[in-house]
């Protein structure tokens, strides 16, 4: 009895913070519209967060285009079909593997960031100060920092696929002499606009659960030090977990359609 019970408070703790999540999620949206605009903080979050991450992403998109490509390649070359290999690279990359690698790598960066410093700042009262003094911290810390992470992640989803394509044509270049030219316009004419544009559209998706996510477990932090890293942590897990999710979802809408 005491297992059960315990599972059955840990579900029942589960559907609530879902519950504040939709909750702080709604909230996001009917101050998203509201004035004053803080676009000059949007702008330096949108900065600091594209500029943090790029190098990260690169490295990690170059690496994923150089990996898939070694180890596909032996296979391919036993079928005959190592022709196709700019094609089947191309399709992974942009469809799948380039968004859900580096939302999930800005997840680690970004969410655990955004998690630590609002925690932080509600550990040491920041945030009641700005509430006291009638400034709208819901505003100035969530929606901006919202906002550029959602705007930022296509972009550097873009820039991720771009490099690990680039990798991926390195290897082509070493191990079977194909030219740039000749591998990426191998590329996108295996790319179609139904493989590009659901890509990009979930992209958004992918920033606003990063973005969300991170700031509700860092407004709403516990006191002490301790609450901090707890909020970083359960961040990064929580929205990788919500990453793939919405991965799903888009995948199968999108295959609804392409069966239509």
């Amino acid at each position: 009895m005491p297992k059960t019970n315990k599972i059955i408070t840990k579900l029942k703790d589960f559907f609530i913070e879902i519950g504040d999540i939709a909750y702080f999620t709604g909230r996001f949206f009917k101050e998203v519209f509201k004035r004053p605009f803080e676009i000059k903080e949007l702008f330096r979050q949108a900065y600091n967060m594209g500029n943090r991450s790029l190098l990260l992403v690169g490295i990690t998109g170059f690496i994923i285009g150089l990996v898939l490509t070694l180890q596909t390649r032996p296979t391919l070359m036993e079928f005959g079909a190592v022709s196709w290999m700019p094609s089947m690279v191309g399709i992974s990359i942009v469809r799948e593997i380039g968004p859900i690698i580096t939302a999930l790598v800005c997840a680690g960066k970004i969410g655990s960031g955004i998690g630590a410093e609002l925690g932080s700042m509600r550990v040491t009262e920041q945030i009641d100060a700005m509430e006291v003094s009638g400034t709208n911290p819901f505003k100035y810390l969530v929606v901006t920092r919202v906002l550029a992470i959602t705007l930022m992640l296509p972009l550097l989803v873009i820039i991720g696929d771009a490099v690990a394509l680039y990798g991926s044509y390195l290897v082509e270049n070493v191990k079977g002499n194909v030219s740039f030219s000749l591998y990426f316009n191998k590329v996108f004419e295996a790319l179609e606009f139904g493989d590009i544009v659901p890509a990009t559209i979930k992209t958004f998706f992918f920033g606003l659960a990063i973005g969300i996510v991170g700031c509700y477990k860092g407004y709403y932090c516990e006191k002490g030090t301790e609450g901090v890293g707890a909020a970083a942590n359960s961040a990064v897990v929580f929205t990788s977990l919500l990453l793939f999710v919405i991965d799903f979802i888009a995948v199968f809408v999108t295959d609804i359609f392409y069966d239509l």
